[in-house]
């Protein structure tokens, strides 16, 4: 899994902008490449190209987005292809251009997002759109769990390493990625209803709050006293 990068991101043009610009101008790339027929494709050119723009702007490495596309193009390739042959040819191809070129730059630029606008930003910009309490605390959970969930698969890669040293053959290797699968999932249920119970009994209303960090300026340096 190829998680965030740790290290600081650049403060560039895109990262000053304010939030709600920023998710305004992706909203409106990828719904303006939803509504465009594919027949117009020169206006997915000149869509792609800003996207280009703001990639280049926000100073992201190609090699980030070579890794993304190259995990994501095969699946929207496969996704693509496979309309034709239920649509028929004629109508298919159209869906099948049209998947690719709205897929593709709906991705990149989520990417763009993704890397100018921090989570803790992003969720602030959707209570100020108005988007339900709920889903911008689940949004928030979600983020906050990931990485203990991965780190929880991690231990059972370990311990399913340690019992059959790698020397299984295909079909076990299957047999127990599905179990794990499947134990995964229940102890994701388990901690959730542990972490909901621990959020109730320290005053959990339902209402999603946040606070601004104090800036390095406002804090009082600490000094030793005698």
């Amino acid at each position: 899994m190829d998680g965030a990068p740790t290290s600081p991101r650049a403060e560039t043009l895109c990262h000053q902008l304010p939030g709600p610009w920023k998710l305004g101008l992706s909203l409106a790339v990828i719904v303006s490449g939803l509504v465009t027929p594919v027949a117009f494709w020169p206006v997915y050119g000149v869509l792609g190209t800003l996207v280009f723009i703001g990639h280049t702007l926000a100073a992201i490495p190609l090699a980030y987005l070579a890794r993304r596309m190259a995990i994501f193009l095969p699946l929207l390739l496969m996704l693509s292809i496979s309309l034709p042959a239920v649509e028929g040819f004629r109508r298919g191809g159209d869906i099948m251009a049209a998947i690719l070129l709205r897929g593709s730059l709906s991705f990149l630029t989520v990417l763009w997002l993704i890397r100018v606008l921090p989570f803790d930003q992003l969720l602030q910009t959707l209570i100020g759109f108005r988007v339900p309490v709920l889903l911008v605390a689940m949004l928030a959970f979600m983020h906050r769990y990931a990485l203990l969930l991965w780190s929880e698969l991690r231990r059972m890669r370990v311990a399913r390493s340690a019992r059959t040293f790698d020397r299984a053959d295909r079909q076990f290797r299957w047999r127990t990625s599905a179990q794990m699968i499947g134990m995964l999932l229940i102890r994701a249920m388990s901690r959730a209803e542990r972490v909901h119970q621990a959020m109730c009994a320290r005053g959990w209303d339902g209402q999603f709050r946040q606070y601004e960090r104090p800036r390095e300026a406002d804090q009082m340096p600490m000094r030793a006293t005698d």
